[in-house]
């Protein structure tokens, strides 16, 4: 397993002691403190489930791993040429967390955020990574500190650091911190606030694969606070037709809520392996069972999520928990 605390410590430190040189633009004002993440470092997990679980990094097939690690060195190598660059850091920080390690990312944005700490993107890609690790309440802060940030600014488009088949990025950064806020919120249970940032969020979904994410997680919002009527309203936007490059699996789950797909056709087969796909797929319809007051069934949906522990930090999975956790209690 990887230590939590794999920080390239000497390039940071280096990073760190240049920009805040006395001499160095913005060096020596500290941020406030933030929420440091508790339990994530329990037996050297990489997080602490809502169910209690600990949960180490996920695996990778050997080539990837090779791939993302290559990645990784050259994020690396970046900031040691450019120490203190905000892009550099966010390089960094992004490259951890695709090997997995998500404390690791969290520090590097942590200590980054000590020399650029009105820097929006920080504070979004670190809110992203405390909603991987569980640590609800921290990402739901930094996330509404983003959208401060960047409140009144024109967006601008992200870059993918894992590109989609068609090389084309898909989302924005004000796109990412509302959808991400809007994500915490729902997974904490509150969804009204859930619903408000998921409704600011499709101003800024401006890709058919945001739009359709949004819109996944907008339906199952305002239908969990009884405002059919506007989830309809939602749904009479999506058409079978829609060319999304990444967000087929919300597409599908859409067309089930219109009437247009069959939960049968979006469950593989037992036993088949967990991707990102079928915890996607499989969040979905326990959720649809949730709405339609099957509790039985969507439990079944949820621990078959769960089941898959190496798809522990996509969204689907800790929506899965948290709906399992709230069911418990």
């Amino acid at each position: 397993m990887r230590p939590r605390h794999a920080v390239p410590i000497s390039v940071l430190c280096l990073a760190l002691a240049t920009a805040c040189a006395p001499d160095a633009p913005g060096g020596g004002s500290p941020p406030p403190s933030h929420v440091t993440p508790e339990g994530s470092q329990a037996h050297g997990a990489e997080a602490v489930s809502l169910l209690g679980d600990t949960l180490a990094a996920p695996s990778l097939p050997e080539a990837v791993e090779a791939e993302r690690l290559a990645r990784y060195r050259e994020a690396e190598e970046a900031l040691a040429a450019a120490p203190g660059d905000a892009d550099a850091l966010i390089w960094l920080g992004r490259r951890a967390a695709y090997l997995g390690r998500y404390g690791q990312a969290i520090d590097v944005y942590s200590q980054a955020l000590q020399l650029h700490p009105e820097d929006a993107r920080l504070y979004r890609h670190r809110g992203h990574r405390y909603i991987t690790i569980r640590q609800l309440d921290a990402a739901v802060a930094d996330l509404r500190r983003a959208a401060e940030l960047t409140a009144g600014e024109a967006d601008e488009v992200e870059p993918d650091g894992l590109p989609n088949a068609a090389g084309i990025p898909t989302s924005t950064l004000q796109f990412n911190i509302w959808y991400h806020l809007g994500l915490a919120h729902y997974l904490k249970g509150d969804f009204a606030s859930a619903a408000e940032a998921y409704a600011r969020c499709a101003e800024v979904s401006v890709h058919p694969d945001s739009e359709v994410a949004t819109a996944y997680w907008r339906v199952m919002t305002l239908k969990r606070l009884g405002r059919a009527a506007e989830a309809e309203a939602v749904l009479a936007d999506i058409s079978p037709g829609m060319e999304v490059i990444e967000s087929g699996g919300y597409l599908d789950l859409l067309l089930l809520h219109r009437g247009e797909r069959s939960v049968e056709g979006l469950l593989g087969p037992e036993g088949s392996g967990a991707t990102l796909e079928s915890t996607t797929a499989g969040y979905g319809v326990g959720a649809w069972h949730l709405l339609g007051g099957d509790t039985t069934r969507a439990v079944e949906a949820f621990r078959r999520v769960v089941a898959g522990r190496d798809q522990w930090a996509a969204f689907g999975y800790v929506a899965a928990e948290a709906e399992l956790a709230r069911l418990d209690r």
